[in-house]
């Protein structure tokens, strides 16, 4: 059976699309580029904004008009919307994130998980990082979310299956530079990840699996996606001693304004951020701090708006997203008073991302003359230089180069020289 996967959403949904296509290939099917003509499909929906609902029914239209004889649809707007998933032209089943690790066992005849090679996704969904799930869920009431509703309680799962996924992503034991599958960097993703072992007896921590994966594998570099700042102290940051471990925190601020952050129900204040955005750059020097912001969140007046925007400012991020507040059927949120105009909504965007986007810049601008490592991602042949290289270093930051070949996959130093746009453009060192 050919297979098409896709997806709209998180590094989580990355995570268990690679899952997907690891199962797809032991069943012995064969994943392809294109929906067009595919006899299965399968969409992991997101359901974060009504952007994400929309993206994830465009994404099922497609495919049906691509001509795939089966779409199946899963994830969290599937899940919270059955009746309209089952209504789109074309989908043949539908399947909740309750039963979403059976997905692969309903969806083909034939099921044989042996262990295979791990490969990466064909087409655009080629990685050289591997994102492992190892957590699942939320236990938060964040009043804006409606991933807790989709997710169920938050539930890890356990070190030995972890290790397990993380070797599997190196190429099953094997010297990782030999395999052109096996990925150089792996990312741990989860809903809250920060609360990573919390539901076991005894309890652990996040840090304990970090520890494990670096004691036990060798994976060349580790990163984590988004953190919440309430799971984190001073302790956590000297994991980055071990220079495998990425220097890039993802810590969802949402707002800079306490009043903002209470009817949020979010288990931090301003101050609190600050501080422990303090001690992670004195502890991990050059670590990138990005965030996501929501802005426009009902009873958020003028005042506040302001008081939030000169704290994120202060801030000096490394990058962030901005998300227009977006009312989620079931949640607190969409209930509350004080809902904000949509243009508002938008004009307060601009303004954060105009601040995220300078302070960007700064970030990206300090390291002008340094050497960093840049895990090569994508290679364009159509300069008289030679291949120009794209990457990320391992604190994100975006770095460009020109070498004689393609260094897909591989990971090399260099001299950064020049602030581009967005990016960096730098020389390998020594040159390749």
């Amino acid at each position: 059976m050919r297979v098409y996967l896709d997806m709209v959403g998180c590094r989580l949904n990355q995570s268990e699309l690679e899952n997907f296509a690891r199962q797809f290939r032991a069943a012995g099917h064969t994943l392809v580029e294109t929906p067009e003509g595919a006899d299965l499909v399968v969409i992991n929906t997101c359901t974060v904004t009504a952007a994400a609902d929309a993206d994830s029914r465009a994404k099922a239209r497609q495919a049906f008009r691509a001509g795939a004889k089966q779409i199946a649809l899963t994830g969290c707007w599937a899940t919270l919307h059955p009746g309209a998933a089952r209504a789109l032209p074309g989908v043949t089943h539908v399947i909740p994130n309750a039963q979403k690790d059976t997905l692969v066992s309903q969806l083909t005849e034939q099921y044989d998980l042996e262990p295979l090679e791990r490969e990466p996704l064909p087409g655009a969904r080629h990685r050289t990082r591997a994102f492992i799930k190892v957590q699942d869920g939320c236990d938060n009431h964040c009043t804006f979310c409606v991933t807790r509703l989709a997710r169920g309680a938050a539930r890890s799962r356990p070190i030995p299956e972890v290790l397990a996924d993380v070797r599997a992503a190196l190429g099953e034991g094997k010297d990782a530079g030999d395999s052109p599958a096996a990925a150089r960097e792996v990312v741990l993703s989860g809903v809250h990840l920060g609360s990573w072992g919390q539901d076991f007896s005894p309890p652990l921590h996040l840090r304990h699996l970090i520890q494990a994966i670096l004691q036990h594998t060798d994976v060349p570099r580790l990163r984590l996606s988004s953190l919440e700042p309430w799971d984190l102290d001073e302790g956590f940051f000297r994991l980055w001693e071990n220079r495998r471990l990425c220097r890039h925190l993802h810590l969802p601020l949402q707002s800079g304004c306490a009043e903002t952050l209470r009817r949020m129900a979010r288990k931090t204040t301003p101050q609190g951020f600050a501080r422990l955005v303090e001690a992670a750059r004195s502890l991990i020097p050059g670590v990138a701090i990005t965030t996501d912001i929501i802005v426009g969140f009902p009873g958020e007046d003028e005042n506040e708006f302001a008081q939030s925007l000169a704290f994120i400012e202060r801030m000096a991020f490394a990058g962030g997203h901005v998300f227009p507040f977006s009312p989620r059927p079931g949640t607190a949120a969409a209930r509350l008073s004080g809902q904000v105009p949509v243009s508002i909504r938008k004009r307060r965007g601009e303004q954060v991302r105009n601040v995220l986007a300078a302070s960007a810049r700064a970030f990206r601008k300090q390291f002008l003359g340094q050497k960093v490592e840049v895990l090569w991602e994508a290679a364009e042949n159509a300069f008289p230089q030679g291949w120009l290289m794209s990457g990320l270093s391992d604190n994100y930051l975006r770095v460009k180069a020109f070498s004689s070949q393609p260094l897909i996959n591989q990971i090399h130093q260099v001299h950064l020289t020049t602030l581009l746009s967005k990016d960096l453009l730098g020389e390998l060192y020594p040159e390749v």
